[in-house]
């Protein structure tokens, strides 16, 4: 029986849990996750957990935020005064901005505080700083 080697493409779904055992994301109510390994499309950590798994295996395995999205970084959050916003919006304490970079790629963004005259935004990955568990059940390798 073939087993993952680390450049296949595999198609796959999983479940992934916060440490309290909320879940974040699960592909179980969508079409399976279908990706090549090795190119960089998964966190370190997902991909190292699918090496030597068989068709039809299920596994649970946690990674560690050094193997998921790092830690919290500082200096991935910045203040941004209130007259820079578009009047429209009432910026509240979770609210997801979008920030145009000038070559016109976006960044997401979270709203980490707000004070009367500006607004701290937090560019870090909402899963940073975050261990993470992941149930995955291998459908096919390609």
């Amino acid at each position: 029986m073939s087993q993952v080697k680390g450049n296949e493409t595999v198609k796959l779904h999983y479940t992934g849990k916060l440490s309290d055992g909320q879940v974040f994301d699960s592909s179980l109510q969508r079409e399976p996750l279908e990706v090549k390994l090795g190119e960089g499309q998964l966190i370190p950590g997902f991909e190292k957990g699918l090496v030597d798994m068989k068709v039809n295996e299920k596994k649970t395995f946690t990674i560690s935020k050094e193997e998921a999205y790092g830690e919290v970084r500082e200096d991935l959050f910045q203040q941004i005064p209130m007259e820079s916003l578009p009047q429209e919006i009432k910026p509240e304490v979770g609210m997801g901005l979008v920030s145009k970079n000038p070559d016109g790629s976006e960044h997401q963004l979270r709203i980490a505080k707000v004070e009367e005259d500006f607004i701290v935004v937090d560019a870090n990955h909402p899963l940073a700083g975050q261990d993470l568990t992941f149930e995955l059940e291998l459908l096919e390798i390609k």
